[in-house]
């Protein structure tokens, strides 16, 4: 493919024109965090916003401007100099473009909503080359459409955030457990997800650690608070007696590197997105657990694999009208991703289906309690699609996972 590494918006506009004049396919890389192929194409045009990466803040008006090449530590580092946060993924070399226009959870989820319930504009550069703002009160159909599907638009070259406060240290960091304890930390997750006004947030995850590679139930915490208020809210959970507690008080800058070490770069990946109802079943989660066990041991080479289950209040989410936004996945659910990894081509087939599989049979607990409601999301979209990109320049998605 050719890359070609913008520094504008200006930039975008020349490489999308000429890709069209030589009918060549299109992607676009922001962090490059896809593992669906979203940000490469073969023989095609690689639009690289990577040199993209300037954040400015305006603290009288509590706003936060991130290129589109930014990744989000470049977005916490910069708005903590003022002490302000916004909506952020939780590993923080996840690119901003792409977590925002599909949607975007994070641990401040549950105090502020989504990203996009935060994006208060976004300059956008549209299949035929023409550079547009859009807002609530500029273009306000395509930032409709941004706002979840944005992927299909357009190259997104600049994002404004609404700031939020955030002078306070927080408390948050990895707990390990014994399998035995999987049935109580979820009654844990699902009481967090009730009781929380949004201060705390929590991922139960089902892996297999270094050094010692046996599957283990990992849980990192979040507490938008001090460490006294933090081991007094999720008391329980340490009641459980975790093999090893990496807990510890730090600045919000930094809560977002706390995946880093389970979300590295390298090796053979791909993923699986999903959701389940609050309460999520134990029964379920032990089968989860179960299932990525022998996995595991019929594919060693996939032990980096993980499966990782959100627990974040959705009060705030659900704030928002399910057609305000493209987005359509509002309601009483959070978000489960099956992330595997392995060494070598000759496990390709297997990692896959059995990812695949994983996703399915977490799809048929989640349509026991869907209701449809955002089936009629689409009618506008496809109008959007057909006005703003008629011959399909954007073909390539993403997902709205925090990672």
């Amino acid at each position: 493919a050719y890359v070609v590494q913008v520094t504008n918006a200006h930039d975008v506009s020349k490489a999308l024109q000429f890709a069209q004049e030589h009918h060549l396919d299109v992607a676009v890389v922001g962090g490059g965090h896809s593992t669906s192929g979203s940000s490469s194409t073969d023989g095609g045009l690689v639009v690289d916003l990577t040199k993209m990466r300037n954040v400015t803040v305006d603290y009288a008006n509590k706003t936060i401007t991130a290129q589109g090449g930014t990744i989000w530590e470049d977005v916490d580092y910069a708005a903590a100099k003022y002490g302000l946060a916004t909506v952020g993924g939780t590993v923080n070399h996840t690119g901003v473009g792409g977590l925002t226009l599909g949607g975007g959870y994070g641990w401040l989820t549950g105090k502020y909503g989504l990203t996009i319930d935060n994006l208060l504009a976004a300059e956008v550069v549209l299949a035929d080359g023409r550079i547009v703002q859009t807002s609530e009160s500029e273009n306000p159909d395509l930032f409709w459409a941004l706002r979840g599907a944005g992927q299909s638009f357009g190259v997104a070259t600049s994002f404004t955030f609404r700031g939020y406060k955030q002078e306070n240290s927080v408390y948050g960091g990895l707990l390990v457990f014994k399998p035995d304890a999987l049935e109580k930390v979820v009654e844990f997750a699902n009481w967090l997800v009730k009781s929380t006004e949004g201060e705390s947030g929590m991922v139960v995850g089902i892996g297999a650690p270094a050094p010692a590679r046996k599957v283990s139930v990992l849980t990192i915490i979040f507490y938008n608070g001090d460490q006294a208020k933090a081991r007094e809210y999720f008391a329980a959970l340490f009641a459980l007696e975790p093999m090893a507690d990496l807990t510890r008080e730090m600045p919000y800058r930094d809560v977002n590197a706390m995946f880093n070490t389970v979300s590295t770069h390298g090796d053979r990946k791909t993923q699986k997105g999903s959701a389940f109802s609050v309460p999520l079943s134990t029964s379920l989660a032990r089968t989860l657990l179960t299932d990525y066990t022998k996995f595991i041991n019929d594919v060693p080479d996939a032990v980096k694999s993980i499966v990782l289950m959100e627990f974040f209040s959705q009060r705030q989410v659900n704030k928002v009208s399910q057609t305000a936004m493209s987005f359509a996945n509002r309601g009483e659910h959070n978000n489960i991703l099956f992330s595997t990894r392995w060494v070598g081509d000759k496990n390709d087939k297997t990692c896959r289906d059995w990812t695949r599989t994983m996703g399915q049979k977490v799809n048929e607990e989640l349509k026991k309690d869907l209701t449809g409601d955002g089936v009629g999301q689409y009618g506008n979209y496809d109008a959007l699609k057909k006005q703003y990109d008629p011959k399909n320049v954007f073909n390539k998605g993403a997902g709205k996972f925090s990672l």
